[in-house]
């Protein structure tokens, strides 16, 4: 009889504490799962600093995705000035009929210098003209305006490419393994077609606060003290409807001159988390992010690794394209 009275008690004692946690969690539940931000309409004026609307097309393609839904498209922010880089990724990761049977778009993505570059204007309107790959608004192409590019890639895919299944934003100096992006996002369930975006996510960055930091953010901007999950800029993959969701979330969002953070402040306001990608029990990131030195087998087993100038772009490519059977 002791025992099974002390079993019983036992069994109160969990029921108990399982009670006592689901009532901590119900009236503390912020501590692991976070309620979403008052929805506050950001003023006009700061909004229309970031918003596309603000800005004229100098440049644009609005026909390229009306006679085909293409699997992938691929957005990437450039200046005036890398002609030599926009030459490379269409030497390489970036050419056409690279994957037989999927269909993949890239579009280099600019504004303008801020002072006028009329012959470096009139090369690129000849580059347009001849790949089709060009789309150019008149804000000022700077680092601190990186935010306005995102939303005018957001914007653009969102008006005129609505029908593909993935975009990802890439920098011009990542080195993109198509092959691999395409199996995995093939290998990917029916959820990752909507409200899914995937990267190396960064889940414990806080603000800067010295005014001398590349990555200075005021307390007026950002009073918080963490910043939410976010994707690294440098290259992401997202499911094409939330580009309209993003830029209907950055009407609630103070603009910052962080883009990948702020894509991240409006994936907070969506309820929407970034998703890592690794594979091999988390130990491989797929996103690399870091500097890595080219090894064939090494690169054929991620997505993207970041930081190449135009001549090793190509030269890694060349190499990479040979048989990688013995990886």
């Amino acid at each position: 009889m002791r025992k099974r009275s002390r079993f019983k008690l036992l069994k109160y004692l969990a029921v108990a504490g399982l009670i006592t946690l689901l009532f901590i969690f119900a009236f503390n539940g912020t501590l692991l799962w976070p309620s979403l931000p008052k929805k506050t309409p950001t003023p006009k004026e700061l909004h229309d600093v970031i918003s596309p609307s603000t800005y004229r097309f100098i440049l644009n393609q609005p026909e390229l995705c009306e006679k085909k839904s293409p699997f992938l498209v691929l957005m990437i922010p450039v200046t005036l000035k890398n002609r030599e880089a926009r030459t490379a990724i269409r030497r390489t990761w970036g050419q056409h009929g690279l994957i037989p049977g999927v269909a993949i778009l890239h579009l280099f993505v600019l504004g303008q210098p801020a002072q006028s570059e009329p012959v470096l204007q009139e090369q690129l309107e000849t580059e347009s003209k001849e790949y089709g790959d060009i789309i150019q608004m008149d804000f000022v192409d700077s680092y601190h305006n990186l935010t306005i590019k995102t939303m005018m890639i957001m914007n653009w895919v969102a008006t005129y490419c609505q029908a593909a299944w993935y975009t990802m934003k890439i920098d011009a100096d990542v080195f993109l393994n198509v092959r691999y992006l395409v199996d995995y996002l093939h290998g990917r369930d029916e959820s990752s077609r909507k409200d899914y975006i995937t990267g190396s996510v960064i889940s414990d960055a806080v603000p800067h606060r010295d005014s001398y930091n590349k990555w200075y953010i005021p307390e007026d901007l950002y009073p918080d003290t963490w910043y939410p999950p976010y994707v690294s800029g440098a290259a992401y993959v997202f499911s094409t409807d939330l580009a309209r969701k993003i830029s209907w979330a950055s009407r609630f969002v103070l603009p910052i001159p962080l883009e990948d953070v702020y894509v991240g402040m409006c994936l907070h306001v969506l309820g929407v988390k970034p998703v890592y990608a690794t594979r091999f029990l988390r130990l491989r990131n797929l996103f690399e992010v870091r500097k890595l030195s080219y090894e064939r087998c090494t690169f054929s087993k991620r997505i993207v690794v970041n930081g190449f100038n135009p001549q090793n772009l190509l030269r890694i490519w060349h190499d990479f394209q040979k048989s990688q059977s013995t990886c």
